[in-house]
C-alpha cells in the first residue's frame, strides 16, 4: 500500500544541519522538546497511513542499552519532571497518533486520517492490533477518553491547552478503532498538536480521580515499544524492556538501562554507558578512530539573558536593552564558554538553522561604540541571577566583562537551577540568565512566548507582535504564514524584549559495533530523547521513503 507523510516544511533543513563523522580515541557532557481546510477525504498531503509492523520473527540476540541516570520522575504523563530527560522516558513508553522522524510528523497509532471540509474535523483510523502493556487491545475509545482526561486533569506537558483554553471542542470514538475530533477553529499546527498526544488507557485512568497521587497497578501501563521494568528514585535508576507484542517497528534493545555514574566520561570510557553528549574539547580525541561515530546537530537551545522590566524601569527604554545587546560579545562566548561548539542566536528568536529563520534583520554584531552611543552617557548597575554550573557561571562572567567596557556593572548572583528555574516564573531578578529549549520545529514557540497572554517576559508587551502572531497561527497558506513570521521576527529583534545569546551544538559519541541506532528528530537534537532511537527501522523509513 502506498504510504505518504505529514508537511515536512521544516524537517529538510534540520537533516541537512545533522553531520554524521566517524571519529577517534578516547572518552563527554552531561545533560543539561499538515494544515487542515485540504479537500475533504485528504491528509494535507492526501491519504496516508502508518508504517506496518515487522512480521518477520523479532530478532533475538539483542543488546543491553546503558545511560546515565538520574531521578526524572515516574515515567507517565502526569508525574515525569517537565524537561527532556523526564519527558523522554514517558514518552518512550506512550504512544501517540503520530510520531516524529527526521523529516517531519508520521503516521503512528493513527494508519490515516480525513480532515473535513472546514478544516476543523478530523477522523483518524486506528491501527487495529495496538495492545497495551497489560495485554489490553487499544482503541479509538482510549484516545477519546484520554482528551477528555487531559481537559480536566492536564499532564505535565499539555499542547491541547494553548492561552487557558483547550483546543478540542469534542472527541469520540465513531467505533472500535475510529476516532472523530473536532478543534475550535481552524490552525496549520493542531495536527501535531492532537498527533503528539500522550494516549493513556481507559480501563486504568477512569477510576484514578487524582493522577498526580496515583501510584498503584497500572500507573506506567502504556503501548510503547518498551515497558517500565523497574525504577528506584534514590538511585535515579530505572530499566525498560522490550514489549514483544509491539504492534510497530521491531525494539532494538532487550532493555534501556539508566544507571547512576559519577563521571560520565569514565564511564563511558569504561563501556559502563553506551552515549555521551560530549564537550568540543573531548570531541577531537575521538577522530579518525572507527570503533566510535560523532552525531552532531544543534541542541534547539539557546542561552538567553531576561530583563525583569518591572522590576528595572530603565529596561523598559528600548535603546537601553539594545545597548546591552550591541554590548556583549556573543561571539566571546561561543569561543570561550562553549568552545567554539555554539553558534550565536538570532534577536528574532528562531534559529539560524531553522527553516523559518529571518536572516533580514537587526544582528547586533558586538559594537561597545555603538551601546555606548544608545545609553548616551548613563550608567548602569544590574543584579544578574544564574544557575551554580560551571557554564552558567563562564556564560555570566563574560556578559559581566563586556559590559563592563560599556558603563553597565553586572553583580553576579550564583544559585541552584531550581532556584533560579522558580525565579523565571515569580520575576525575583533584575537579569536571569537561563539555557532554554523548545526552539524546534513549528514556529508557533514564538506565540507562548511573545504573544498574548505570554506570561516568559515580565514587564513587556506588545499588541502588534501579538497580533501577527495570532494571525500566523490559523494562516493555511504556507507562504503567507512565512511573511507573518518573518515580520514578527523583525518585530521582536526591534524590541528586544529578550536578549538571545547562543545555543549549543550536541555532540554524541557512541561505539556503532554496540549499537547503531540513534537518531535526531526534525525537532529535537538529543537522540537518547527520540523513541525511534530504540527500534529497528527500515533504510527508507530512515531516508523519509515510503512503499
Amino acid at each position: 500500500m502506498h504510504r505518504r507523510r505529514t508537511s515536512l516544511q521544516f524537517g529538510m533543513a534540520f537533516v541537512a544541519l545533522c553531520l554524521v563523522v566517524s571519529l577517534a580515541g578516547c572518552s563527554q557532557k552531561g545533560e543539561d522538546t499538515a494544515s487542515p481546510g485540504q479537500e475533504s477525504g485528504t491528509s494535507p498531503l492526501g491519504p496516508i497511513s502508518a508504517p506496518a509492523a515487522d512480521q518477520q520473527t523479532r530478532t533475538v540476540a539483542k543488546p543491553t542499552v546503558r545511560l546515565a541516570g538520574g531521578n526524572t520522575g515516574l515515567p507517565n504523563p502526569f508525574k515525569h519532571s517537565p524537561r527532556g530527560p523526564g519527558m523522554s522516558k514517558m514518552q518512550i513508553l506512550y504512544d501517540t497518533l503520530l510520531e516524529k522522524d527526521e523529516h517531519g510528523d508520521i503516521p503512528w497509532l493513527a494508519e490515516s486520517w480525513e480532515v473535513s471540509k472546514d478544516g476543523k474535523t478530523y477522523t483518524f483510523h486506528m491501527r487495529t492490533n495496538a495492545l497495551w502493556h497489560d495485554g489490553q487491545p487499544l482503541t479509538a475509545e482510549d484516545a477519546a477518553f484520554t482528551i477528555g482526561y487531559y481537559r480536566e486533569h492536564p499532564p505535565v506537558v499539555n499542547d491541547l491547552l494553548i492561552g487557558g483554553s483547550y483546543i478540542v471542542t469534542d472527541a469520540k470514538a465513531l467505533d472500535e478503532y475510529t476516532l472523530q475530533v473536532t478543534f475550535d477553529k481552524v490552525s496549520p499546527t493542531y495536527l501535531t498538536k492532537i498527533g503528539g498526544m500522550r494516549i493513556i488507557p481507559k480501563h486504568i485512568w477512569e477510576h484514578v480521580d487524582d493522577p498526580i497521587a496515583f501510584t498503584g497497578a497500572g500507573a506506567t501501563i502504556g503501548s510503547g515499544p518498551y515497558k517500565l521494568d523497574s525504577y528506584d528514585p534514590q538511585q535515579g535508576a530505572y530499566r525498560f524492556i522490550a514489549f514483544e507484542d509491539y504492534w510497530g517497528p521491531e525494539p532494538a534493545a532487550a532493555a534501556i538501562e539508566w544507571i547512576p555514574v559519577g563521571d560520565s566520561v569514565l564511564a563511558f570510557q569504561n563501556g559502563e554507558i553506551d552515549l555521551i553528549n560530549a564537550p568540543a574539547d573531548i570531541v577531537p580525541s575521538y577522530r579518525e578512530n572507527p570503533e566510535f561515530t560523532v552525531k552532531t546537530a544543534h541542541s534547539f537551545h539557546s542561552y538567553r539573558l531576561m530583563m525583569n522590566m518591572d522590576a528595572v524601569k530603565a529596561l523598559q527604554d528600548a535603546n537601553v536593552r539594545k545597548a546591552l545587546v550591541f554590548g556583549i560579545d556573543r561571539q566571546a562566548l561561543v569561543d570561550k564558554a562553549a568552545r567554539g561548539a555554539a553558534m550565536v542566536s538570532s534577536q528574532g528568536y528562531v534559529l539560524p538553522v531553522s527553516p523559518w529563520y529571518n536572516k533580514d534583520i537587526e544582528q547586533y554584531p558586538y559594537d561597545p561604540d555603538k551601546a555606548q552611543e544608545l545609553l548616551g552617557g548613563a550608567t548602569y548597575t544590574f543584579s544578574l541571577l544564574t544557575d551554580n554550573s560551571a557554564d552558567g557561571m563562564k556564560v555570566a562572567e563574560l556578559i559581566k566583562l563586556s559590559l563592563s567596557q560599556i558603563g553597565v556593572t553586572v553583580n553576579v548572583q550564583s544559585v541552584e537551577s531550581k532556584t533560579r528555574d522558580n525565579a523565571v516564573n515569580t520575576g525575583k531578578y533584575e537579569l536571569l540568565l537561563i539555557n532554554s529549549g523548545g526552539m524546534g520545529g513549528d514556529p508557533d514557540y514564538l506565540r507562548t512566548i511573545y504573544g498574548t497572554g505570554g506570561t516568559t517576559i515580565k514587564g513587556w508587551s506588545d499588541p502588534q507582535i501579538a497580533s501577527i502572531l495570532e494571525a500566523q497561527s490559523v494562516e493555511l497558506d504556507p507562504n503567507k504564514r512565512k511573511e507573518l513570521v518573518y515580520e514578527a521576527q523583525k518585530l521582536i529583534a526591534d524590541q528586544v524584549p529578550m536578549i538571545m545569546l547562543h545555543g549549543a551544538l550536541d555532540n554524541f559519541v557512541y561505539r556503532p559495533a554496540k549499537y547503531d541506532h540513534w537518531m535526531f528528530r526534525y525537532d529535537h537534537s538529543k537522540c537518547d530523547h527520540n523513541k525511534l532511537s530504540y527500534v529497528i527501522r527500515t533504510e527508507s523509513e530512515q531516508a523519509g521513503q515510503t512503499t
